[in-house]
Formats: C-alpha cells, structure tokens, sequence
C-alpha cells in the first residue's frame, strides 16, 4: 500500500484520506491553519454560535455512503439529521410571498397556485419535469464518474442539450432573434423568463443557482437541476450546525488511522522520474509518499483549475434578543428589486445548541459578492443587508444585541482561495466552461479533491471527490460508483 500525503483537512480532503485509509494505504493530511472543514466553520460569543460556512446540506446520501464505506458507525450514529420542512419562504419585491414545503411537489404546487396566481405551480412543476431530463442525462458522468481527457469523457458534459428548453415560437422567436441570440442555446435567465412568464418564479429559479455563486445570466439552462435535486431530494439541517458534520468526519479519519499536521502549510509537491513523490513543507523539510492529493484549492501547492473562478460571500451574524418566532422558516430567500434574480438569504435556524437561551435567537444573512470585495465596503453593503430585511417585514434590526461581518478575506483566510472565493458547482452545457478539472492531473501520483476540483463545489460535490479520488488511486482505469 502507498504512503499519501493529502494538501488540506477540507470536506474533499478528509473524504479522500478516510477512503484511502480504509482501502490499508498509510494517509497524513498537513493543514496549513490550525483546524479542519475548509469553510465549514463556526464563530462563536457570548452563547451565540453561527456556521459562517454552508447552514444547509442536501444530497445527504453523498455523507451517509462515506460513513458506511470507511466504519461501522453510520452518519446518523454521529450526527443528528433533520429534514427541514419548509424548503424556503421567498419574499418578493413586489410584497408577495410564497412558503415552499419541502420535497412535496403537490404541496408546492399549490401553495404557488394560492401565493402567485392559478397556473403559476404548474408552470413552475413542468419546469422542473424537464430538469429532471437535465438530472437523469448527466448525473452519473458529472457526479460519480472521474472526468477523463479523452473527448468522449467531456463532449457529453460540454454539449448544450441536457436541459429540454421549450422551442421558441411566435413572439417569443421573435423577442430571441430581436436580442441577437438567434438559435444559441438558452442561458437560465432566458428559460426562467419565457417558461415561467412570472417575474417571481423567474426570481425563484435564478435564485437557486445565484446563491451557489452562479450568474443566471450566463449559467446554461442545466442550471435548473440545481432547483429539481432541492425540490426533489430535499434540504437537511445538522443539529449543532453544520460544523457538527467536519467534526464527525475528522473523527472518522483518526479512527482509521489518518494522521493530521496542523499548522503545517504544504510549499509545493515534489517530483522524481516524471511523477510525483511527496511534498516539501514551508518550513523546508520533505515528506516522502507515491501519491499526493491536493486539496487546497488552486492557489495551493498542487491546485488546479482557475484562482479567479466563482465568487466570494459576504455574511453578517446576528445575535438577536427575543425568542425565535413560532412558525418562522429556517430559510428566507428575499428577493430584491435592484438586483432581480440575486436574493439575499436569511438562515434562522431553531437549534438551541445555537444560543445562549430560548430568549435569544440566531439569524446569519448570506449574499454572494465579488472575489475581493474591499473591506470597506463590507460595513455598508451589511447595513444595506439589514435595510432589505426590514423592508422584507422580518423585523431583525430591532432585536439586534451585536452584529459580526464577515468579508471575503475571513473566508480567504480560512480557506486560502484568493479573494475568498467560493468554487461553485459544476454544470453540464456551455461547452465545458462550468466544468471543473479532473482529479487526475496530468502529473502521475498527484490527485485533486475539494470543490476546486471535479464535479465542483457544495458539500456533496466535496465528498464526491474524495470517492472519484479513492477509486483512482486503487485503479487508474476506474470508472465511478456502481
């Protein structure tokens, strides 16, 4: 069996090292910070604690077969799973809202009909009929297969199609020749607009995809898989936050013998005879191993794909006087009218691990930003946050006890991504651009996980790589999950 130096104790790296610990290869992970998670972080004060990475999973089935394939103890032994049963209240500019129940398609369907008009859940269920093609044709090769140089692995990906837009007609093929697009494959916006014909379920539809840190205007209409896996699959909350799912994972790796070196930034990956054969540290010395799996991001020893890809987030906690409110979502999607289709995200979550007493409550407000956002600008954009959920009827400025904002560069610190950005997930379509590099790189024994890496960002993207990177190691010529 191999020696294997894994570059960062992020989600992806720790699913990679547990994997390969299992499959008897000798793993140690060197973190340049003092902690595990990547993002996925807390911050803590005065009986107030925030997840100040994702607040929300989905695809938990990515996590439950890591737990069964590297222990006896199953995910559910470790960590506590909830099924949220609200997917979101969205709050529209216009004044209108509308309350989603999770993972019920009938009940979606209606409380659209009763909140926008007869017709509009409809629309919106045939939209996510013909994502679900989108899903089916490309989930096995986005999501559980390794991506491969030869052209048969990425044409599939990369051609336009996935999704089945609706074909223009009347004045909708006029309004398309009129703004230049002629027969190029539509962009989500455009497919929001003309299928949806409802500004408001157009803003629902962007949204989804805006909040991963994906433009509408250019994402391509496969995009909208991203709505059909949450409509479908459902979303899920960890009590204690989502830091409580890193915690079980680091725990899960010690116990199968992984080794972790904090504090121990990875200065770049040696070579010997054409492939790779450990790490030098920055502090000089060297590590010695046949395989090597960066995990940091593209800016780190290792990394691949682009430093200047995705966006950052900004992030305001608030620590809230008053009890949480009976009935209030655990998610809040407000939809702006100077910014259609970029809402701003609201998480209260009800989880008394969270506060400091049932007199108090928790409420961390989420926008994505550009990478590098000045500092200064972090202060007013967050007060402007806090204008929108006042004009929204949530009432949180009142209760504010104390604020923390939270720029770009906490998330670059953390995470070493320049600018503080976040990868975002991979798509299907655009002719490949939405993809993210392979984990085998074009250097023999040097292997990539993490969001950075194939099939991209989110937590279930990061644990699939750890899977797709296993898988390799044990056999070059593996083909993904049965």
């Amino acid at each position: 069996m191999a020696r294997v130096v894994v570059v960062g104790a992020g989600m992806g790296g720790m699913a990679a090292a547990a994997r390969l610990a299992v499959a008897g290869h000798e793993v140690v992970v060197h973190e340049r910070t003092g902690t595990y998670g990547g993002a996925v972080r807390q911050y803590a004060r005065d009986g107030f604690v925030f997840d100040t990475g994702p607040g929300l999973l989905q695809l938990p089935a990515v996590y439950r077969d890591l737990f069964v394939k590297t222990g006896r103890e199953r995910l559910e032994d470790v960590v506590e799973l909830v099924q949220v049963p609200v997917t979101a209240r969205h709050v529209f500019a216009d004044g209108s809202a509308v309350t989603l129940p999770d993972a019920s398609r009938g009940k979606v369907i209606a409380a659209l009909d009763d909140a926008l008009g007869e017709g509009a859940g409809e629309r919106w269920s045939a939209m996510l009929t013909r994502a679900r093609t989108a899903w089916e044709a490309t989930r096995r090769p986005l999501l559980e297969e390794p991506l491969r140089a030869e052209p048969s692995s990425r044409d599939l990906l990369a051609a336009d199609g996935a999704y089945p837009a609706l074909r223009p007609k009347g004045l909708l093929r006029l309004s398309r020749v009129l703004r230049g697009l002629g027969t190029a494959a539509p962009a989500l916006a455009e497919v929001a607009r003309d299928e949806l014909r409802d500004p408001r379920l157009a803003a629902m539809l962007c949204g989804s995809v805006w909040t991963q840190g994906l433009d509408p205007a250019t994402s391509p209409a496969s995009a909208a898989a991203l709505a059909y896996v949450e409509d479908t699959f459902g979303t899920w909350y960890v009590r204690g936050g989502l830091r409580a799912l890193a915690d079980a994972l680091h725990a899960r790796c010690r116990a199968r013998g992984v080794a972790f070196r904090f504090d121990s930034p990875v200065a770049g990956v040696r070579e010997k005879d054409g492939r790779a054969a450990g790490v030098e540290l920055a502090d000089g010395s060297a590590v010695d191993a046949e395989v090597v799996v960066a995990s940091g991001g593209p800016a780190a020893p290792g990394g691949q794909g682009s430093a200047d890809r995705g966006m950052s987030r900004l992030t305001v906690l608030l620590a809230l006087r008053g009890a949480r409110p009976a009935g209030t979502p655990h998610r809040t999607l407000v939809h702006r009218a100077e910014a259609p289709g970029q809402p701003l995200t609201v998480l209260r979550p009800d989880d008394p691990a969270l506060r400091p007493d049932d007199a108090h409550e928790t409420a961390v407000l989420t926008l994505p930003v550009p990478g590098g956002l000045p500092a200064e600008a972090a202060q007013p954009l967050a007060e402007s946050l806090l204008a929108t959920t006042d004009a929204a009827g949530l009432g949180l400025r009142e209760r504010v006890l104390w604020r923390e904002v939270r720029s770009p560069a906490a998330i670059e610190a953390e995470t070493g991504a320049p600018g503080g950005r976040v990868p975002p997930p991979g798509l299907s379509g655009g002719g490949g651009a939405f993809l993210h590099p392979a984990n085998a790189t074009g250097l023999p024994g040097l292997y990539a996980a993490g969001g950075w890496s194939h099939p991209g960002g989110g937590l279930p993207a990061a644990g699939m790589t750890g899977a797709m990177v296993a898988g390799l190691v044990q056999d070059p010529e593996w083909r993904g999950s049965v």
